[in-house]
């Protein structure tokens, strides 16, 4: 981001509990003004919980939560400038599209000149003025996603939380709405708290992610940050597809370390350990080419055709498995079942995680 950033949401500790349950154990985190922050984890993480408490929709066990400087832990969620895009829309089925859009505002006591043209102004927004007398039934799955966003936005909430808004909708419009949601944030102005399981799209939307599993946060950092530099193996494991290929470590210092590579190579990688000894070593299968000469040595076992890809799946000598991705153009050539191939891995592309 290219702006001067000021703190919209402070997360300080947070704790929450359920009974002998710990949903959130101390997390804290930082999310800035006009920024469009992903939380990113499996289910059970703590994702949904963490937005929960945000919005006030669930009481904080311990820990703080401020909006732009302001303790909210007593605010009732109408009473936080806050609002809600939940995964099934939850639209009013018997009201009209301009309605469903001007809800909120009514609630706020707007008279109804204003509010209808406060609605009138977010249905353009999302590209739905001419959809504006029709009923949710009367509208595509994808539609009724941009009228939930609509209400959400049209009282001009600080902060806008969305649960997984894109679960429910094919894989061609979740695409599609990823470019409209990133167009819609930067548009608006407002800062935006995403909850998904999906890495593609934490990965194609998001200033910042912060990872989550077990309760806690793993890595909070950009896109390319989370993906080419994980912390820790969940982190690798997690975000896209990569190798986790066991192997020693002769040297570790100053972020740097010097590993043995099965087979015997030694390589110098980028390091989030300080350790020696056995540890796990990443590198993403479009970082690993098949060479004349390379620092290992495999025997393919699969060959899986992707469209714009080939997938090579295949085994060391030590029987650790490894995956390489290969463009697919005309010149490339894919390897034979059981045939025997050298792989390079590309310099600085690997790196030595945390366990």
């Amino acid at each position: 981001m290219n702006r001067q950033m000021s703190t919209a949401v402070d997360i300080r500790d947070a704790v929450k509990t359920y009974g002998q349950v710990t949903a959130l154990q101390g997390v804290s985190l930082n999310i800035a003004d006009n920024e469009f922050f992903t939380l990113l984890g499996p289910s059970g993480c703590g994702k949904t919980t963490l937005l929960r408490l945000i919005a006030g929709f669930e009481e904080i066990t311990a820990g703080q939560i401020l909006l732009f400087g302001q303790d909210i832990a007593r605010l009732e969620p109408n009473h936080r400038p806050v609002n809600t895009v939940f995964q099934n829309y939850a639209l009013f089925p018997h009201m009209s599209v301009l309605d469903n859009v001007a809800f909120g505002l009514k609630m706020k006591g707007v008279d109804l000149p204003s509010r209808q043209k406060r609605a009138g102004q977010v249905l353009e927004m999302v590209h739905l003025s001419q959809f504006a007398d029709r009923l949710p039934a009367q509208l595509s799955g994808g539609q009724q996603q941009r009228v939930a966003l609509a209400r959400a936005l049209a009282p001009e909430p600080k902060v806008l939380l969305l649960d997984e808004p894109l679960s429910a909708l094919d894989l061609k419009l979740r695409q599609a709405m990823r470019v409209e949601l990133k167009q819609l944030q930067e548009d608006t102005g407002i800062t935006f708290i995403f909850v998904t399981h999906d890495q593609e799209e934490a990965l194609t939307m998001s200033d910042r992610i912060a990872v989550m599993s077990n309760g806690t946060v793993q890595q909070i950092g950009t896109a390319r940050d989370i993906y080419e530099a994980p912390v820790n193996r969940f982190v690798a494991d997690f975000i896209g597809e990569t190798n986790l290929l066991q192997v020693d470590v002769e040297a570790n210092s100053e972020d740097i370390a010097i590993v043995i590579l099965p087979g015997g190579h030694r390589i110098t990688c980028p390091s989030a350990s300080s350790k020696t000894g056995k540890h796990h070593l990443s590198i993403r299968p479009e970082r690993v080419t098949i060479a004349d000469t390379g620092n290992l040595s495999a025997t393919v076992d699969r060959v899986v055709y992707l469209g714009t890809d080939l997938q090579v799946i295949a085994h060391l000598d030590d029987s650790q498995t490894v995956t390489i991705r290969l463009q697919n153009a005309a010149r490339t050539a894919p390897p034979a079942l059981g045939q025997r191939i050298s792989l390079q891995l590309e310099e600085g592309a690997a790196r030595l995680l945390a366990d």
